[in-house]
């Protein structure tokens, strides 16, 4: 690497290394709520519920907690009635209004279980039968993160909100950022690796939540190649509140009892979250 671009690169590696996380007044002003599926899309089925009817409850309601309880902090929703919104056009709205942390909301479904009987033909041969019975008893939540495999498909989103993410003055300050710098490629693997530690910390804090105060199965924090998250320049989780193919978990999704503690536990989680990583 040329001794310029070294010394050009230097105030980058020494922010990234220091308590501070892009930029040394880091706060959460923006945050997007997703409601998975919609429109065509129902997404699981329950016994008598749609996952993306749920979704969309649970996804209003989280947003108005926000919205009375974090007025500080602007909410958008990708959705906000039954309608189907393309996977690039919600993490669009995220990244075109610079976001600080992007939250899906879904529900879980088992498949039906396969079950294999044998029975003899005319000839004596034994021959499979095979049936389905309704998986109805696998329970809990899980949070998702973008899986670390496909994280370089994060790059045009993070260039698209580099800006945003060092201070407004980057220009001077870093000696002229240049997103088209083939060298650039050093900050937006720090920033990739900064979003995925936050991401990470949003769905532990989450799913503790879920366990703690709610008494909820914890099936854990997961890294997986799902498409809205890796098109996220910024940190971003999808939660599976509940097994919707689950008759007790469905049953506690639709309630009103159980779509708050729900919306408690995820806002909570983003209140801690922000008290650990906002600076001033």
């Amino acid at each position: 690497m040329r001794v310029k671009s070294a010394l050009y690169l230097l105030p980058f590696l020494l922010l990234f290394g220091s308590k501070y996380t892009f930029s040394q007044a880091y706060r959460v002003k923006t945050i997007v709520i997703d409601a998975g599926h919609g429109g065509n899309k129902p997404g699981a089925r329950g016994s008598y519920s749609l996952e993306k009817n749920v979704a969309l409850k649970v996804a209003l309601k989280l947003g108005k907690k926000f919205e009375e309880d974090m007025p500080d902090v602007k909410i958008l929703y990708t959705r906000k009635t039954d309608v189907d919104v393309d996977f690039y056009k919600r993490a669009a709205l995220a990244n075109d209004n610079k976001a600080d942390l992007f939250i899906s909301i879904h529900c879980n479904s088992m498949p039906d279980n396969k079950i294999v009987t044998y029975t003899k033909n005319k000839a004596g041969k034994k021959v499979a039968k095979y049936s389905y019975v309704k998986n109805k008893t696998t329970k809990g939540t899980e949070t998702f993160v973008a899986g670390s495999h496909r994280l370089n498909e994060q790059d045009v989103a993070i260039r698209e909100n580099a800006d945003i993410k060092l201070e407004k003055n980057y220009k001077q300050n870093y000696n002229g950022y240049d997103p088209n710098d083939p060298e650039t490629f050093i900050i937006l693997s720090l920033f990739k690796n900064l979003f995925r530690d936050k991401s990470m910390k949003l769905a532990k804090l989450i799913q503790d939540n879920y366990t703690d105060n709610d008494n909820r199965i914890d099936r854990g924090v997961k890294e997986q190649g799902i498409l809205i998250l890796q098109r996220c320049g910024m940190p971003a989780v999808l939660t599976e509140i509940g097994f919707i193919s689950n008759p007790a978990e469905e049953e506690y999704m639709n309630s009103e009892s159980g779509s708050t503690e729900i919306v408690n536990s995820i806002f909570k989680a983003v209140k801690n979250y922000r008290k650990e990583t906002e600076t001033n």
